[in-house]
C-alpha cells in the first residue's frame, strides 16, 4: 500500500515532467506516442502527376516504418498555394506534411503579395530526389526538332502553346527564361498537374509539354510522344538519342525538379528527427530508387540542414530569375 504524502507524489511527478522537457521531448514525440493518428501527406498537384506518384511511393514506405497510415491528399490549384496554405494552417504535430517541389521556392516571388515565407512558415524535414525536365510533342506533330519549334514561334508569335504542371513550376520557369533568351513568345497553358497537360497534348489541344521526365517517360516509350530536348547538362540515360537544350544551341537552361518533405512551422525537433530518419529509410528502398532512376533522376539522401540550405538558395535564385525576366503567374 502506498502511504506517500499527496504533496510529495505531486512534486515527484512534476520533477519527472521537468526532466522529460529538459531532454527535449514533447509529449506527442515520446517513443510509442507518436504518431498516434494517421499522417496526411499533401500534394499541390492533381492525381497522376509526378509529385503524386512519388508521394504515394513515399507514403507506402513511411507507413511501414512509422506503423501508422500515411494518406496522400491531393489539393491542386493556385500554383500549389492551396496546399501550401492548408499545410501552414495545420497543427505542428507532425501529422500534416507536404511533398513539395521547386514551386515552394518560386512562389514567394512569383505571386504578389507573397503568399507565404518559407523561412517563417515551414519546417524542412528531408530532401527526397530530383528528375530532369524535358520538352516533348505528340508523335504526329510537325515540330520534329527544337529548332523547328523555335522557327514556328518566331514566324507566329504566341501561336505555339505549351502545357506545364502549373504556374511557378520548374518547367514553366525554365521555358519562360528560354523564351526570353531565344527571342520568341509561346503561350503557356498551366494545369493543376502534369497528367492533365499530357492528356491535352495527346488530344491535340496543345502543341507541346514541358514536364519532368517521370511523367513523360511512359508516353515516350509507347511512341505517343517525341522528346525534343532534355534540360540536363549531359544527355539523359533514358533518352540517349535526344539532344540537350545546350546541344540545340541554348546553353544555360538546365533544369531539374527536386522534391522534399516539409511540415508547418514550429514542428518539434524530435518529430523532425523521427520523420527525417523515416524518409531516409524510404530512400534506401529499391522501390523509390528505381522510380527515380527509371526517369533519369536520383534520390538525394542527406541531413535536414542540406534541404534547408537548398530551399534558401533556390528561393534567392528564383527571385533573381523571375524579376530579371519579368515572369508573371498568368
Amino acid at each position: 500500500m502506498n502511504h506517500a504524502h499527496p504533496k510529495r507524489r505531486t512534486l515527484v511527478a512534476l520533477a519527472a515532467l521537468g526532466a522529460l522537457a529538459a531532454a527535449g521531448w514533447s509529449a506527442p514525440a515520446r517513443a510509442g506516442a507518436w504518431p498516434a493518428k494517421p499522417i496526411r501527406l499533401l500534394v499541390g498537384y492533381s492525381a497522376g502527376g509526378a509529385v503524386d506518384i512519388i508521394a504515394r511511393d513515399l507514403a507506402q514506405q513511411l507507413q511501414a516504418t512509422l506503423g501508422q497510415s500515411v494518406i496522400v491528399e491531393d489539393r491542386p490549384g493556385a500554383g500549389t498555394n492551396i496546399a501550401n496554405r492548408n499545410l501552414i494552417e495545420s497543427a505542428p504535430d507532425g501529422t500534416t506534411l507536404m511533398l513539395v517541389a521547386n514551386a515552394i521556392a518560386a512562389n514567394p516571388t512569383l505571386y504578389q503579395p507573397a503568399p507565404f515565407d518559407p523561412a517563417r512558415d515551414l519546417t524542412p524535414v528531408a530532401l527526397v530526389g530530383r528528375v530532369p525536365v524535358v520538352l516533348a510533342v505528340p508523335a504526329e506533330s510537325k515540330l520534329q526538332t527544337l529548332a523547328q519549334m523555335v522557327a514556328q514561334a518566331r514566324a507566329e508569335p504566341g501561336k505555339v502553346t505549351y502545357g506545364t504542371p502549373g504556374n511557378g513550376s520548374t518547367p514553366h520557369l525554365a521555358v519562360a527564361l528560354f523564351e526570353h533568351a531565344a527571342g520568341i513568345r509561346l503561350t503557356e497553358v498551366p494545369y493543376k498537374g502534369g497528367a492533365q497537360a499530357l492528356t491535352d497534348a495527346l488530344g491535340g489541344r496543345i502543341d507541346l509539354v514541358a514536364l519532368n521526365a517521370l511523367e513523360v517517360l511512359p508516353q515516350a516509350r509507347s511512341g505517343k510522344l517525341r522528346v525534343l530536348a532534355v534540360l540536363t547538362p549531359s544527355r539523359s540515360t533514358i533518352f540517349p538519342d535526344v539532344p540537350t537544350i545546350a546541344e540545340s544551341g541554348y546553353p544555360g537552361f538546365e533544369a531539374s525538379v527536386w522534391y522534399g518533405v516539409v511540415g508547418p512551422a514550429h514542428l518539434p525537433p524530435a518529430i523532425v528527427a523521427r520523420l527525417h530518419e523515416a524518409v531516409e529509410q524510404a530512400l534506401a528502398t529499391p522501390a523509390l530508387r528505381q522510380r527515380l532512376a527509371g526517369a533519369g533522376g536520383e534520390v538525394l539522401p542527406g541531413p535536414t540542414q542540406r534541404f534547408a540550405d537548398l530551399l534558401a538558395s533556390e528561393q534567392a535564385r528564383y527571385a533573381k530569375l523571375i524579376r530579371s525576366a519579368g515572369i508573371r503567374p498568368e
